[in-house]
């Protein structure tokens, strides 16, 4: 376990650079999850690592196989200085630790839910996975291991994601995208959805 998140670290840092700051979040039955802050100029991305120290298991499977399924960290990334984002640090936590909490498999297109908001005053409570491999290219593994895929996360606002639930991830993907929605900006309002 160590040693793969040695490698995720290494991953990251290539990417992304030396964090500013990190933070440990242990939950009760879980292992501990860190989630490392980098800054390149205006913009800030939170980065999660131990999420994949366990691969992702089926939660319909009788057994979970502690080498193979998929593995994952989450990337978040929003402009600096317009809200204190740096309080989606435990947030963040939560979402990393899902797949051992409640056996769920995170994936591009799904929707997670926080259920507060994600930093103080945030106009967002969920998240929609997206697709990875742009910021952070996947850590190919040693067979049978799956790769380690570095997901996006791009905050949704309430309606955003009733919408999403209904028409779907790539629906909305396109909605953004036609309107030129900054998807970085913490303070944003939902797309138009008419």
């Amino acid at each position: 376990m160590g040693e793969i998140l040695a490698l995720v670290e290494a991953r990251l840092l290539t990417a992304l650079g030396e964090p500013d700051a990190r933070a440990a979040v242990t939950f009760l039955g879980t292992d501990r999850i860190e989630v490392l802050r980098f800054t390149d100029g205006d913009v800030v991305r939170y980065a999660t690592l131990g999420m994949s120290a366990q691969p992702m298991a089926d939660p319909t499977a009788a057994l979970a196989d502690p080498v193979k399924g998929p593995r994952a960290e989450l990337v978040l990334s929003v402009r600096a200085g317009l809200a204190d984002t740096d309080k989606v640090l435990r947030p963040l936590a939560v979402l990393a630790a899902s797949p051992q909490v409640e056996g769920v498999i995170v994936a591009p297109g799904a929707s997670l839910e926080i259920g507060e908001p994600l930093w103080p005053g945030a106009p967002f409570s969920s998240v929609l996975v997206a697709e990875p491999g742009g910021l952070v290219e996947d850590l190919e593994m040693d067979a049978p291991m799956e790769p380690v895929r570095f997901l996006p996360l791009l905050p949704m606002t309430h309606n955003e994601a009733a919408w999403k639930r209904v028409r779907g991830a790539q629906e909305l993907q396109e909605r953004w995208l036609s309107h030129g929605t900054d998807l970085r900006d913490p303070l944003r309002g939902s797309v138009p959805l008419d």
